[in-house]
């Protein structure tokens, strides 16, 4: 059963996303194209080898895809902790930095979150941004071979 955002119950739905790629030439000198198929919100993202390994050069990586996803999943995590926990937050500044290491592989997402909640005390804020930490897909996704860190804070 998944509780939803107004906290009824709703029945266990399974939902697809899709993204797609198009993708020329060998890796190191190749590039491609990144589209969110299914909100249509992204079309022809630049995406490159050198993007991934070096600098961004106004492109994008699998690794910063990977760091949007945790950080808006752990932000609707922490967000249903917060409410169920008696303290909703008034706002959630999170971020995620995914670390890439050539030949080794993703090794490590950093979240960092400072949190807005009136009423919520420094024990709450622990228990409640670890338990997000834990229970977030993404981060569930992540954890038998990405080390998973947190930096949490009152902001």
């Amino acid at each position: 059963m998944v509780v939803g955002p107004d906290n009824h119950e709703q029945g266990t739905t399974m939902t697809d996303r899709t993204a797609s790629v198009v993708w020329s030439g060998t890796l190191f000198e190749g590039s491609g194209t990144v589209n969110l198929d299914s909100s249509g919100l992204v079309s022809d993202a630049p995406v490159s080898w050198p993007a991934r390994a070096e600098e961004p050069g106004g492109k994008t990586s699998p690794e910063e895809l990977i760091a949007a996803a945790h950080a808006s999943c752990y932000s609707m995590a922490l967000s249903k902790a917060l409410a169920d926990n008696g303290t909703p937050a008034d706002k959630l500044e999170t971020s995620a930095t995914v670390t890439f290491v050539p030949g080794t592989g993703i090794t490590k997402s950093a979240i960092t979150v400072r949190v807005t909640a009136p009423g919520l005390d420094d024990d709450g804020l622990a228990a409640t941004t670890q338990g997000a930490k834990d229970g977030c897909p993404v981060s569930g996704a992540l954890a038998d071979s990405v080390e998973i860190t947190l930096d949490a804070a009152f902001a």
